[in-house]
């Protein structure tokens, strides 16, 4: 198997190679001027200039993605619209503006991605069914507590599940208890993403395989890429935890690099051992549990490794390394499926902050930034990219009051001390990557 490229890996695409491949827009090969330029096409970046199309329709926009669409963290995620966020520990009423600040980030993108898939009838394998929270152990069986008393004080819809019931929703005798939050959605997120960039408004110009190499910021800003420059009044990073030369001083996020496995399509026969829904989605009440999905076309997903490797995926042969833990975990759930292969493998990198917060900022008059999701990409996302947009068009709306009002992301150290301390903090919070939470 040939070695993959520690930056730009073609060779597993996440979510992308479950579906027939598309027409990619081109890259840009001549100079461009634009009011508008925004960088990164995942959630954020698309709905940033969505937005923006939105507000200044005779503007045009200009919207650039370094690698093909779809091959960031926006489709190599698991495939879930939160609507409602967990917060680690007990229930704290001195906390509660921060709560319904978060809740009301999410369900402003949760709307917004429902709305557009329904008006522009996007295929995506959309489904609001609520969204399963599990305990694998005894510190998760405490935090599944803690998550249903918050559910009630907030009196948020839910359903406390015990061994018994998860194993008949989820054909898995391996957790202890659960909650199915009721509010919430999963999707094939390759698939929502490529159907939101086909329905852009006519002013926004979409270029893939665009990388930004530098950044010259001023009354006009010129942003440097391999075969033209864009001169912008105006320029928005929408790209999770990424940074150029010349855009800020400090970093405040780094990249995490999680792995997971896709089965084949299965069989009527093995679907019916896996409980009585026809799909669903887990999340683990262990930060470094598994997610695992069943997928409207009937596969499971798992995802359960974390990892520090300086904003690398992984190459072929840690991958296939790192898949010998996805299949454990996934036998000891289902070991009724035991005989069923792995079809796909993939990595993808998340944007994370030293304290679990996101980035939302206006660094000059000219440049502003948005990214940095934790794991929650595809609502949060979403909204602070409608968020981003209006602020930089001077809006003063609730979603950018709550977006500004969020806990600032810490600053981080400089080379090496930044390596060092990411490869501890994410080995800290991921704990137990490997024993299965």
């Amino acid at each position: 198997m040939r070695q993959a490229n520690p930056i730009f890996d073609n060779e597993t695409r996440g979510w992308v190679d479950l579906i027939p491949p598309r027409q990619s827009r081109p890259k840009l090969t001549s100079d461009l001027e634009a009011k508008w330029l925004v960088i990164g096409a995942g959630f954020t970046g698309l709905s940033c200039a969505r937005r923006l199309a939105e507000i200044n329709p005779k503007d045009k926009i200009i919207l650039l993605d370094a690698r093909g669409l779809g091959q960031n963290a926006s489709g190599r995620n698991s495939g879930y619209a939160v609507a409602h966020s967990h917060f680690s520990g007990a229930y704290k009423e001195s906390q509660l503006e921060k709560y319904q600040r978060v809740d009301r980030i999410n369900q402003v993108g949760l709307n917004s991605l429902r709305a557009l898939v329904k008006d522009n009838n996007i295929n995506c394998d959309w489904i609001d069914s609520g969204i399963y929270h599990t305990a694998a152990d005894d510190d998760s069986e405490i935090e599944c507590d803690h998550f249903i008393n918050y559910l009630k004080k907030r009196e948020i819809k839910h359903t406390p599940l015990s061994k018994e019931q998860l194993h008949n929703h989820l054909g898995t005798g391996w957790y202890k208890k659960g909650v199915k939050v009721e509010d919430g959605a999963l999707m094939q997120p390759a698939k929502l993403v490529f159907g939101l960039a086909e329905n852009l408004p006519s002013n926004v110009e979409l270029y893939e395989n665009t990388p930004v190499l530098k950044m010259d910021l001023g009354k006009t800003n010129k942003v440097i890429t391999p075969d033209a420059t864009i001169t912008a009044k105006k320029v928005i990073m929408a790209c999770n935890y990424e940074s150029f030369e010349g855009a800020h001083p400090k970093q405040r996020a780094v990249g995490v690099t999680l792995s997971g496995s896709i089965t084949r399509v299965l069989e009527k026969n093995e679907i019916k051992m896996l409980g009585n829904q026809s799909s669903w989605g887990i999340l683990s009440l262990h930060s470094g549990g598994a997610t695992i999905r069943l997928t409207d076309d009937g596969r499971i997903a798992i995802r359960n490794t974390a990892e520090y490797k300086n904003h690398h995926l992984l190459t072929d042969q840690q991958l296939i390394k790192r898949q010998q833990i996805h299949r454990q975990a996934f036998d000891n759930r289902f070991p009724q499926l035991s005989h069923v292969p792995f079809e796909f493998l993939y990595s993808g990198v998340e944007g994370v902050s030293a304290n679990k917060t996101n980035i939302f900022e206006k660094f000059s008059d000219s440049l502003y930034y948005a990214g940095c999701f934790n794991g929650s990409g595809i609502t949060k996302g979403t909204a602070f990219g409608i968020g981003i947009a209006e602020y930089a068009c001077e809006y003063e709306s609730s979603i950018v009051k709550d977006c500004l009002a969020i806990e600032k992301a810490k600053w981080l150290p400089p080379k090496p001390l930044l390596d060092f301390g990411a490869w501890f903090t994410t080995k800290q919070r991921f704990k137990g990557v490997g024993r299965d939470r």
